[in-house]
Order: C-alpha cells, then structure tokens, then sequence
C-alpha cells in the first residue's frame, strides 16, 4: 500500500498529462490512454493532470471528468501516483471539480487560488480552508505560478501554515535572497520548481521535485536526471546547463513569439519525439506549427544529447 503523500516524501520528477487535441477540437482520449500508459510504463515518479500544459482552463464540465476518469483508472491499476488538478479561474467551478477529484482517489490534488478579482488575506485562508474540508484525507498542492493574479510572496506561505492539508506548491523559483526566505517561511511545504532549474534546487536546498517541462522532452531521461541530482550533482548541473542554453536558442524566440507555455510544452514533446500528443492547442489558443519540429529536434540532439540518447 502505497504511502500517504506528505510535505517529506511529495517529491521527484512528476510528468503532466499533453492532451491530444483533434482537428474538430475534440480530445483523442484513446491516444491520451496510450500516453498515460508510456509515462507508467517509463517510471516516472508521477502523474499528473489539468495543469498550465493540461489546458485545464479550456475544458468543459464532461471533458474534464473523462480525463481524469482515464488518467485514474491506469494509475490505480498500475500503483502510480497521480494528482489531479481541480484548478480553475472560478472558485466555484474550482470547488466543484474538487468535489469530484476526489472520488477518484487520486494521491493529492492541485488547486490554484481564485484568478479574476484578487483575494485578500482572510479570502484566501477562507477559501483555501473550504477545500480542505471538503478534499478531507487527501492533500492538496497549491500552484501558484507568474502569471497569477496573486503571486505570493515567501513571507504569505507564512498564513499557508494554517492550512495544514497543504503539503506543497508549485512555483517558479528565484534568487539567492527568495531562497533563503523560503527557507525560512515555507519549511513546511514540499516545493516544486521549474524542470529546467531543478537540478539548481536541489543543489541549493529549496527544490523537492519538479512538476516538470523537461519530462515533456523525454519523461524516461528527466527520471534519469532526477535520480543523478542525489548520486553526482555536478554532472546533473552540468546537464541544466545545457538544457538552459537550449532552451535560450530556441525556444525563448519562439514564447517571444507570443506562443504560451502549454504551447511549448506540446512542442517540448513533439521535439523529444517519444510520444505523438500533437502541437495543436484546443481554440482559440495557437500551438507551434508541426513544420518548426524537424530543425529544432536536431538542434536539440546537438545540444541536450542526454535526453536522446537516453531513449
């Protein structure tokens, strides 16, 4: 029996679920199986679902049931952990997804903080205490990323201790000062970073995991990698390093190209090759056209070989 998550053992290298859109606009959720069955199959530490790359935002009621229905039932068949995103611009909707997340017994659940009008001090707690309640023994992990209509500060995770079924967040990791505060304020949680820092985390102490980019490219070689980081940090630095210049050459050029990170997530996967999700994003959003792979991918193989080789 798999244990409880908490904010000690919540760590690794958890891959998002890509979903595989259809020319019509519908979901393949027959190809959206068979990529749940790759990331199982590969090892990661876990799944998740409904995040940024999810598409979470741009779902109806019905679709969202049916993928995480799907993304469940291969999890508890196989003992994978997997985590459920209940994340939506509207607490109501937010709560509602929740309720049923829930019934699906998934390992935790991610929420994010309501995202039109800006919520107060004691509006947050409030509605970060009503989910709790109703998420009852299964822990929540908090997403909490640039683009929020709050992004909080080291000194707010502070007020997240009052909250205890929290056991994470997920964010996007800073300086040597926010380090140190976070240190101090946010002890208590289990703290994912960005895939392409992580090995920066974890040598400097802040990083449990990653809710990861980099597994887009190749879920089996960010395994890898994770595992590297605790055995020989240096060459696991060394390994950042070039998916950092990578990621300066060439796909920077195309997010200040106005493309989104779901956007490059798709393509992320498209270039590692190791499954065919698609770079199509559902409308009105705009993935990176397919004919932009073949160029990149050999660039890529130039210059993060590691996450080909390890194929």
């Amino acid at each position: 029996m798999k244990e409880t998550l908490n904010a000690n053992n919540l760590k690794g290298n958890w891959a998002t679920l890509l979903l595989p859109v259809n020319d019509d606009e519908t979901f393949n959720y027959q190809k959206l199986a068979e990529e749940i069955a790759m990331l199982i199959a590969v090892g990661v530490d876990g799944i998740y679902s409904n995040g940024t790359a999810g598409e979470f935002y741009n779902q109806t009621e019905t679709e969202y049931d049916t993928v995480n229905s799907i993304l469940a039932e291969k999890c508890l068949a196989a003992g994978m952990r997997f985590q459920i995103g209940a994340s939506h611009p509207s607490p109501i909707i937010s709560l509602e997804r929740l309720k049923r997340a829930v019934a699906l017994k998934p390992d935790a659940i991610q929420i994010i903080l309501p995202d039109w009008v800006t919520v107060t001090d004691s509006e947050m707690l409030d509605y970060l205490h009503t989910m709790a309640d109703v998420a009852g023994d299964i822990p929540l992990v908090l997403y909490n990323p640039p683009h929020a209509k709050r992004v909080l500060q080291p000194v707010d995770y502070e007020l997240i201790r009052q909250v205890p079924q929290i056991i994470g967040v997920k964010l996007l990791s800073r300086d040597g000062e926010w380090v140190k505060e976070m240190k101090l304020r946010a002890s208590h949680l289990s703290i994912f970073v960005p895939g392409h820092f992580l090995a920066t985390g974890v040598a400097n102490g802040i990083a449990s995991g990653a809710y990861s980019n980099v597994a887009c490219i190749n879920p089996k070689a960010a395994q890898q990698w994770w595992l590297m980081m605790h055995t020989d940090i240096n060459a696991a630095m060394e390994i950042e390093k070039s998916i950092l210049a990578f990621f300066k050459e060439c796909i920077a050029p195309l997010q200040q190209q106005g493309y989104s990170n779901p956007a490059l997530d798709k393509f992320l996967a498209a270039v590692g090759g190791w499954y065919q999700v698609g770079t199509r994003l559902r409308w009105p959003y705009k993935g990176i056209p397919e004919s932009e792979v073949p160029a990149v991918r050999e660039r890529a193989r130039q210059m993060i070989p590691y996450f080909f080789d390890e194929v």
